[in-house]
């Protein structure tokens, strides 16, 4: 984890990139998905392969920030040949939108099956030291600004009183024939972050966003993630 950090300093970044930030997480025991970084067609086949289909292929660019608008995303891909063709797909779509990008390769990560929506993440404010941010996502983090923070390091109880107290919350607990949703795992998670943020020093932001939270017992898992370093 040390070296990944260092690895990117010593080239001058300081966001992680998507598998960088998978590999970092992972150590912590967040549920992060199944991925890898393929260089060529053919390896993105071998991890393709190996992950299980259905998988999603993205670019891997420390200059690129929005990956779909440059048509750098590729999901819901079934067999070798497809993965084939979104690998050059996205190759070509990238030289001809950001052609000065540079392109460390194509991530190929398991596809995330959907679920509900939320987000967590930590920023390093200047007075308090870390802090873990939790709420819902789409339009209830983005129009609604429903959100909860807590100074690190983080209680089971404090993280729990995070999940109840936002105004949204009891679309956790099933909302309309929605299922309840997984509060142990999403506990969990906040926790490990808290856990993460203290330990590593040089981490200044980390965005879990979207994490797909599921049923009562089967957990959750994170589709995206963004660590920047200070």
């Amino acid at each position: 984890m040390g070296k990944i950090i260092a690895n990117a300093k010593g080239e001058g970044r300081y966001k992680l990139l998507e598998h960088e930030a998978y590999d970092v997480l992972r150590v912590f025991g967040l549920p992060v998905p199944k991925a890898g970084l393929a260089k060529s067609a053919e390896e993105a086949v071998r991890l393709s392969e190996s992950i299980g289909y259905p998988v999603v292929l993205k670019v891997v660019s420390p200059d690129i920030v929005h990956k779909s608008d440059v048509g750098g995303v590729i999901v819901g891909l079934n067999n070798s040949s497809e993965v084939r063709e979104a690998f050059n797909k996205i190759f070509k779509n990238v030289g001809e939108r950001a052609p000065n990008a540079k392109v460390y390769g194509i991530l190929v990560q398991e596809m995330v099956p959907s679920g509900l929506e939320v987000i967590v993440g930590s920023t390093k404010d200047p007075t308090f030291g870390p802090l873990i941010l939790f709420g819902l996502g789409g339009i209830f983090v983005e129009v609604l600004r429903d959100v909860s923070f807590r100074i690190v390091p983080l209680t089971h109880h404090d993280a729990e009183n995070m999940i109840n107290e936002i105004k949204s919350a009891k679309i956790l607990e099933g909302y309309r024939g929605q299922a309840p949703r997984d509060k142990k795992a999403l506990t969990e998670i906040l926790i490990k972050l808290s856990k993460f943020v203290e330990s590593v020093g040089e981490v200044k932001d980390v965005d879990l966003n979207p994490i797909m939270l599921y049923e009562v017992g089967k957990g959750a898992k994170i589709a995206d993630a963004r660590i920047i370093l200070g």
